[in-house]
């Protein structure tokens, strides 16, 4: 065998050792005590807050979209091949309707991990619907809107759809490709 053919033997089992330990950590993370429905509302309604704390202007967004998804705490953790898992409840014209989870996967160049929050607003109840079929998924890198101060007058819906995130702690550095799926079930 060649010494470049080693390498990437090297590589590929390295590749292989470090995709399986981030599945194992996303399904640990799911497997983990589930908190009761009020517990997670009562988290959800605190994220809010602390949302509207950090950028005044999400409270418009909170009075004017239809419904909107909470995830509290998401996990995320990578080092080339990253995955990140978190639990929510959904909102439909502020009163709680359903639990929903989100998991992601992401492949390339990132290492670390970090703890976030996450607030989708549905504009209207097509949006929402969309969300609650199972219907939904896409690339937070891409879309997201970190939640400063101001930033909520200057965003917009885009397909129905606005994200704001809250770092919650953490350092994660990555240049990669992956998306958010989502379940939803009624409360």
């Amino acid at each position: 065998m060649t010494k470049v053919q080693t390498m990437l033997k090297t590589a590929r089992s390295r590749y292989s050792i470090h995709l399986l330990a981030t599945a194992a950590v996303v399904m640990l993370a799911g497997c983990a005590t589930t908190p009761s429905d009020e517990t997670l509302i009562r988290e959800s309604e605190s994220t809010v807050a602390r949302f509207v704390e950090r950028d005044t202007g999400i409270q418009r967004w909170v009075d004017q979209a239809h419904g909107y998804a909470v995830f509290p705490d998401i996990g995320k953790g990578g080092l080339w091949v990253g995955g990140a898992y978190g639990r929510g409840i959904v909102f439909e014209q502020g009163r709680p309707v359903g639990r929903t989870t989100l998991t992601q996967g992401t492949v390339g160049a990132q290492i670390g991990a970090q703890s976030y929050s996450q607030i989708i607003f549905f504009r209207d109840e097509r949006a929402l619907q969309t969300f609650q079929r199972e219907n939904f998924e896409f690339s937070a890198q891409a879309t997201a809107v970190a939640a400063t101060s101001g930033a909520a007058a200057t965003t917009s819906y885009e397909r129905g759809v606005a994200v704001f995130i809250m770092s919650r702690g953490g350092l994660m550095a990555e240049a990669t490709v992956g998306g958010q799926k989502f379940r939803y079930t009624d409360l």
